[in-house]
């Protein structure tokens, strides 16, 4: 089968200038890479924060330019900055932010743009943009606006407006990264759909479960592709994985822990059904006889509340043809030293939801309560109330902007008038409640990693010591040992200080690690405020609200109607293996 791309010995690095343009540094983020994909292929990418798989991308439709080596599309030279044009129309490029992608008022218009600045006849426009409106589903959608539309179907008008330049490949750079279960689901149905008709994919993630579904799986560490095979071969190889700041998916973790635990299975699976059928092999007893819960512990009846919402309405752009409500009559009461994860379809409200908590919206109606108060009340000082309840937005790092990380981390500290010495007390104190050292205090936050900027911002709403801190996807973006160095310091962090925490994330697995209670949002309304093992227990309902449950929750499921019951409170790889071990003969 013919290569539609060929890399050989790519070499790329990164320059720096001084202010008179001379060149003082340089950073090599490629090294030696050799790639060849088939015309028709679906490849996954994937690797950690840093480890050079955006750049490769980049490189595929002429965005970069090769430092050494050679970049050939359907043999076309992607240095030649002449054919550039050539190669971004054989390979398309989708990016991970929809919302930086759309540029007009309406989606037919934004599917157009690009045909339009290539000089496409008007007729021919008009049959490519429904063409490709409809195989993304999105053709009902064509006189929308972009900005009122999902984050999943965002993203599909992205993809429809590559595909009506009629690309033989697409390269996606984390498409999915900012989207809720649902919206991922959408976009990789899209893909599938689209490779199926013979469109050459290339996915980069830090989704296993996308990459499973991928006919060839890449992993890259340090500008090197360390490791290239079928999704099979790549996720066998766990341990591996493991070390170079990767995930498997949760039913190849789990096969992989019962078969150190002396079961004989494989270890190679990458979906919940062919996990259930291998398991289902195994001599066991008839069923799991549930017992107390194993789910964490229930805060005592007589905690006082420390956040509270009554009857709390929000409507935006009130007055307006546009008016819309995004949270409807929710009342909710928060324990004070609770962990509570907040979950919701995109839309769903619970972004609205937490800006009430923090003072950032006033409610159209209702109340709102920190620590007893009513923050709206006349004469209520809402400034001390943002030092009480402290919000750290998705991607925080955007957030930075002093010299030093020393400084960032003490910008709020200083603006609650604190003398010196508590305020260098408090920034070392968060520092280290984060994971900063010493000497990375020191450095400018801009020279940091993606995760060491993360968790500076998260150290500066740390500093000032908020009774209630909100967490807006905290881990979004981060590669697997990213996501889990700074969710694993905010609950360590939490159980130190007893600082109320509400964590909102798309990632179920997250959620139920971390989680006491769950919040569950739904088109405005409150769906459930329950514990853990409750919530998770209402599979089905979750998911006609349009919210994934966990893989592992789903392979108990399966087993469930087979004859091997583990369980309706199975959700983390760790009880799936205790439950098995107890009722197989090992």
């Amino acid at each position: 089968m013919k290569n539609i791309i060929e890399v050989k010995s790519l070499e790329f690095e990164y320059k720096e200038y001084d202010e008179n343009g001379e060149v003082i540094g340089a950073n090599q983020v490629l090294r030696g890479i050799d790639l060849s994909v088939p015309k028709g292929q679906f490849l996954a990418v994937l690797g950690h924060n840093g480890c050079g798989k955006s750049t490769l991308a980049q490189h595929l439709n002429g965005i970069l330019t090769a430092t050494s080596g050679t970049v050939l599309i359907n043999g076309i030279d992607a240095s030649d900055e002449e054919r550039v044009f050539d190669i971004r129309q054989i390979v398309g490029m989708v990016f991970q932010n929809p919302d930086n992608q759309l540029v007009a008022t309406v989606v037919e218009e934004d599917v157009a743009f690009a045909l339009e600045n290539l000089g496409v006849p008007p007729n021919e426009i008009r049959k490519r943009v429904d063409v490709a409106l409809r195989l993304v589903d999105m053709y009902e959608y064509r006189e929308h606006s972009p900005h009122q539309l999902s984050g999943g179907q965002k993203q599909r008008v992205a993809i429809a407006g590559i595909l009506a330049m009629r690309p033989e490949c697409i390269v996606l750079d984390e498409p999915t990264a900012m989207l809720d279960p649902k919206g991922r689901a959408e976009v990789m149905s899209t893909v599938k759909l689209l490779n199926s008709q013979g469109v050459t994919i290339v996915l980069i993630t830090h989704y296993m479960d996308e990459a499973v579904q991928a006919d060839r799986v890449v992993v890259m560490d340090s500008g090197k592709i360390i490791a290239d095979g079928t999704p099979k071969e790549i996720f066998g190889q766990v341990d591996m994985l493991r070390e170079h700041s990767l995930d498997v998916p949760q039913v190849t973790e789990l096969m992989y822990e019962l078969h150190r635990s002396g079961l004989d299975v494989p270890v190679n699976v990458l979906t919940e059904q062919e996990c259930a059928e291998e398991l289902l092999k195994l001599p066991h007893k008839a069923a799991y006889k549930a017992g107390p819960s194993a789910g964490k512990p229930e805060k005592s009846a007589d905690i006082p509340f420390i956040a509270e919402v009554k009857n709390l309405t929000y409507k935006y752009s009130v007055g307006t043809p546009f008016e819309s409500t995004a949270v409807d009559n929710v009342s909710v009461s928060i324990a004070k030293g609770q962990f509570v994860g907040v979950i919701g379809h995109t839309g769903s409200g619970k972004s609205t939801l937490i800006q009430h908590l923090n003072g950032l919206l006033k409610p159209t109606d209702g109340k709102v309560y920190i620590a007893g108060r009513d923050i709206w009340a006349k004469g209520s000082d809402i400034r001390s109330v943002r030092f009480m309840s402290g919000l750290v937005f998705q991607y925080s790092e955007y957030q930075l902007f002093e010299e030093t990380v020393y400084k960032d981390i003490a910008y709020g500290p200083t603006n609650m008038g604190l003398p010196e010495d508590e305020i260098d007390r408090r920034v070392r104190k968060a520092a280290e409640a984060m994971g900063i050292d010493g000497e990375l205090l020191k450095r400018s936050p801009f020279d940091l990693s993606g995760g060491q900027k993360r968790r500076v911002a998260l150290a500066g709403v740390i500093a000032m010591q908020p009774e209630v801190l909100i967490l807006d996807e905290p881990a979004a973006g981060l590669d697997p040992k990213g996501r889990d160095m700074v969710l694993d310091e905010i609950s360590e962090y939490h159980r130190n200080s007893g600082t109320t925490i509400l964590l909102v994330s798309h990632s179920m697995e997250d959620i139920v690690k971390y989680a006491e209670k769950i919040l569950v949002m739904n088109r405005g309304r409150l769906f459930c405020y329950e514990d853990t093992d409750t919530v998770f227990s209402r599979t089905k309902e979750l998911e006609q609200v349009g919210l994934g449950i966990p893989q592992i929750s789903r392979l108990a499921h399966i087993l469930a109607k087979n004859g091997m019951d583990i369980g309706n409170d199975i959700y983390t790889t760790d009880r799936a293996k205790e439950r098995i071990l107890e009722i197989t003969d090992a």
